[in-house]
């Protein structure tokens, strides 16, 4: 990753005041600063300056400073996806709204973020109290954001007064932590610039809660009766492992058993993508055909850590029965559910019993994975056969990630995706590292990627490489103007085709087929931009390819770009339909 480093404030930023008192908002930092989180997003106002102020001079969080509240929050999630937990600093009410969609997205797919906010103090509600008074940006309930976030946080506080402050924020970040999801927390204006005592020196921790001894072994023993009867038993893992940093013991359960295994479309990378037993990424019927096979002839799936969606609805009615899952709800083993035996716990006891029976480890072998220019050249659109320099969006992937894999960067980025029909034409894509990539796959936001970039790259130290929907970028375009304020060289690969092209596909797909008599929703259709002049505007370094030749002409001069990120419009035919996406909307 190139970036400068902002560990050091700004030339024209004043001296920090002499001997300022250690306040509430100093002791939050202090505590994030002990988790690793070194940059905090951010969002202005006047109810929360207090904290902002604190933010501004502390040692050692750097201030993000956003363009709008997705930009931060999305930033702030792909943060904490990376780095294990993140923060994002928003005025009261104008601003905790516009950021709420992000943050509910972090909820469902368990991004660890404090939202951090200020509401009107105790003066301004004695005003209120006495005059009837409406405040700047409130709806009238002064306590309504909290009330708000508390659907899409493990908790949600405001804090009145400084007494007690310091316990309530460990057992707030201490929630985070355990279960990996968001947390709020305001304060009356005047409380974040009040006294507090300094935190030890010791990092707070996550809970460990265990399993009852018994509940435990009858979830491991019906969990072994299936295993041990299946001949074509298979691993299916999910997002949650890499979010509890359990990716190390799956592999040793893995390498155990022996048996092969595949990931979700939101974990994907929940492990290296190297050895014998990675059979590819199933995101249904985007998936390749050789994963669609293997998932399809399994009889038992070992399910862990996955968030099942409705893109895996098919499979989950197939495989309810044969399924033995873990996640973060409990244990299921076919009909039997185990609902406080977690999944740290079952994992553990499970590779005892693989490891204890000589039956393990199985030699099964994962199919070789696709040679270039496979699985893209199948998946491509047949209409563009006979135009090979038609860009298309299994020829996309085709040429960057041969680039990628050629030059050995697969190592040294990460790829942000929001939902499009590039998120599911890139789950075909092999040997990416761990973490690295990160999607919007089961909240489906629209726009999540550009605004991730930031993030990611900051939290990761990796190079972003995000591929957007036009829409999706429309949505958070100033996004790129963040990256060049941070001097991060976050590449944007623009799809452009001037319509929803996702959305059109489970609308009606026929809009697809040739000729004028197929049209697109008028409500599909976007506007035409001119991303390179956008690009100048922001500060960037802006690039349009409309061919193959210019698209592997451009790679290269994009991997030698240091210190500005890189806005690539990638043009591609209106109508270009993915064997990917073909496949999702048929069904």
């Amino acid at each position: 990753m190139t970036r400068t480093s902002t560990s050091k404030k700004p030339a024209h930023t004043p001296a920090a005041p002499a001997a300022s008192t250690f306040t509430v908002a100093d002791y939050l930092l202090t505590r994030l600063k002990q988790l690793n989180v070194t940059d905090v997003f951010q969002i202005p106002g006047d109810y929360v300056k207090h904290f902002t102020q604190a933010l501004e001079y502390f040692d050692g969080v750097n201030t993000i400073g956003a363009i709008n509240e997705l930009d931060a929050s999305y930033a702030a999630d792909a943060y904490a996806r990376t780095r294990g937990l993140a923060a994002v600093s928003l005025q009261f009410g104008v601003s905790t709204y516009s950021a709420l969609n992000a943050i509910a997205g972090a909820w469902v797919e368990r991004s660890p973020i404090v939202v951090i906010s200020a509401t009107p103090g105790a003066d301004m509600r004695d005003i209120t109290d006495m005059y009837d008074v409406l405040f700047h940006h409130s709806t009238g309930d002064l306590d309504s954001d909290r009330k708000i976030f508390e659907y899409v946080t493990v908790k949600a506080i405001t804090l009145s007064t400084n007494v007690g402050a310091a316990e309530q924020i460990d057992e707030l970040l201490t929630d985070a932590i355990t279960h990996r999801r968001p947390v709020y927390i305001a304060c009356y204006k005047e409380v974040w610039g009040q006294p507090c005592p300094r935190p030890s020196r010791t990092p707070l921790k996550p809970r460990v809660v265990h399993s009852p001894v018994l509940a435990l072994q009858n979830a491991v023993d019906q969990a072994w009766t299936q295993i041990t009867a299946a001949k074509n038993p298979l691993i299916f893992a999910g997002v949650e492992i890499l979010r509890f940093g359990l990716s190390d013991l799956l592999q040793k359960i893995i390498d155990a058993s022996g048996f092969l295994y595949t990931t979700t479309t939101l974990g994907k990378t929940v492990l290296d993508e190297k050895g014998d037993k990675f059979i590819g990424t199933y995101s249904d019927a985007a998936s390749i055909e050789s994963v669609r096979a293997i998932v399809q002839a399994s009889d038992c799936v070992l399910t862990l850590g996955a968030i099942i969606t409705d893109d895996y609805l098919a499979f989950i009615e197939s495989k309810y029965s044969d399924m033995v899952l873990a996640d973060t709800d409990g244990v299921r083993a076919g009909y039997f559910k185990y609902g406080d035996v977690t999944m740290q716990d079952f994992m553990e006891a499970l590779l005892v019993k693989f490891k204890k029976n000589k039956s393990y480890p199985i030699k099964a072998k994962a199919p070789s994975q696709p040679k270039y220019p496979e699985p893209w050249t199948a998946n491509s659109d047949p209409v563009y056969d006979a135009k090979p320099q038609v860009i298309t969006y299994n020829r996309f992937f085709q040429h960057t990630m041969k680039f990628l894999q050629d030059r050995n960067l697969l190592k040294d980025i990460v790829m942000t995706y929001g939902v499009s029909s590039s998120m599911y034409v890139a789950t075909n894509a092999y040997g990416l590292s761990q973490g690295s990539f990160v999607s919007s796959a089961a909240w489906q936001c629209i726009g999540f990627e550009t605004g991730a970039a930031c993030g990611a790259q900051l939290g990761s130290g990796k190079r972003a490489w995000t591929v957007a929907g036009d829409g999706g970028f429309m949505m958070v375009c100033q996004s790129l103007s963040t990256l060049a304020r941070n001097k991060l060289n976050a590449v944007i690969f623009v799809m452009s085709n001037q319509v929803y092209a996702i959305e059109q596909v489970y609308v009606d797909m026929s809009s697809f087929l040739p000729g004028p008599k197929h049209t697109f929703d008028a409500f599909d259709i976007l506007p035409k931009w001119d991303y390179l002049a956008l690009a100048k505007a922001f500060g960037a370094e802006g690039m349009r390819v409309e061919t193959v030749d210019e698209l592997k002409a451009a790679l290269p001069r994009i991997a030698g770009i240091k210190n500005k990120p890189v806005l690539v419009e990638v043009v591609i035919p209106q109508k270009d339909l993915p064997g990917q996406m073909y496949r999702l909307g048929s069904e």
